[in-house]
């Protein structure tokens, strides 16, 4: 028999031929054109169609690394100040402006599951009769690692400040330390472009230990942590032998984290969109080529199968 086949109708087991160059070839071309080529289409146009960006939920492993920064503000003079650090060649440049505080800090791991989950830190700057503290500058500086898709790691800080018109005797601030993100992370490697020291501790230079210097090199990078504290207390009424207290308890939450997609889940989510449009131009169409065929719109040849005869007609048939 000429022509091809080129569909067939399973409800009432018919197939129908015709030529490859004839109109019903050239239909069924045009109608499976129309059938996959729009949802393409329309799961482009509706936007999204590639995953340009994609987040999850971890909460990150950051360790204290007992390392700090500390300048307290005693009057409105340049020099009114009393300061103290971890670094050495920070402790060297303030000669009598330096005052050794006494520092009590504990992590705490609260849910048991490996990961700390604050720090308790208190420091208690020793003052003067007539010394009063009228402002805090701080800066801790912490490890901070991701691990659920990329190994990300380095080194971030917690800034705390307040200034107040009135002599305190403590500063309370309670917070989370939030990761802030201006640059989406890899899906998988290695990324350890900011586990550098946020102060440069080896310098000999009074410029590199400016508070100035070191938000602004901070500020530069795309992935940093925040002191989330808005509202931190200032209490006021020293006595004259006891020492400015900062007390600070920084929460390490369960940060939303957003990340470069890799080549395979960008495919899938395209292709969970485009499969989800295109069931819908398939039962369409199949209802459209059902008719067109069945319909003999265009010219073809149908074919029916040749059912067996049932046993009783059989035997019918062969009677004398």
């Amino acid at each position: 028999m000429a022509g091809v086949e080129l569909f067939s109708h399973p409800a009432l087991h018919t197939r129908y031929r015709a030529g490859l160059c004839s109109a019903a070839a050239l239909a069924l071309l045009l109608i499976a054109v129309l059938t996959y080529v729009p949802p393409l289409l329309v799961a482009y146009r509706s936007h999204g169609f590639w995953l340009k960006q994609s987040a999850y939920r971890e909460q990150p492993t950051v360790r204290f690394r007992y390392e700090l920064l500390f300048v307290a503000t005693t009057g409105p003079g340049p020099g009114s100040f009393l300061a103290w650090s971890t670094f050495p060649a920070f402790n060297r440049l303030q000669e009598d402006r330096l005052r050794v505080p006494l520092l009590s800090t504990r992590e705490e791991d609260k849910n048991q599951d490996g990961k700390m989950d604050q720090l308790h830190f208190k420091l208690e700057l020793p003052l003067q009769p007539t010394e009063h503290v009228v402002g805090v500058q701080l800066i801790l500086i912490f490890s901070y690692q991701l691990y659920r898709m990329s190994t990300f790691v380095m080194q971030s800080m917690a800034f705390l400040q307040f200034f107040s018109p009135v002599p305190g005797s403590q500063l309370y601030a309670n917070g989370d330390l939030k990761l802030n993100q201006r640059q989406l992370l890899n899906h998988c490697g290695l990324d350890t472009r900011y586990n550098v020291s946020v102060v440069n501790g080896t310098s000999p230079f009074a410029s590199d230990y400016d508070l100035k210097n070191i938000i602004a090199a901070y500020r530069d990078r795309n992935v940093t942590t925040v002191f989330s504290d808005s509202n931190p207390i200032w209490m006021t009424g020293r006595g004259a032998n006891t020492p400015f207290i900062v007390n600070a308890t920084i929460r390490y939450p369960v940060e939303v984290i957003l990340y470069q997609p890799g080549f395979w889940e960008t495919i899938k989510f395209a292709w969970i969109q485009y499969v989800s449009i295109l069931l819908i131009f398939l039962w369409v169409f199949g209802r459209i080529k059902m008719f067109v065929f069945q319909n003999q719109v265009f010219a073809t040849t149908p074919v029916s199968p040749v059912l067996p005869l049932s046993p009783v007609l059989s035997y019918k048939q062969h009677q004398p």
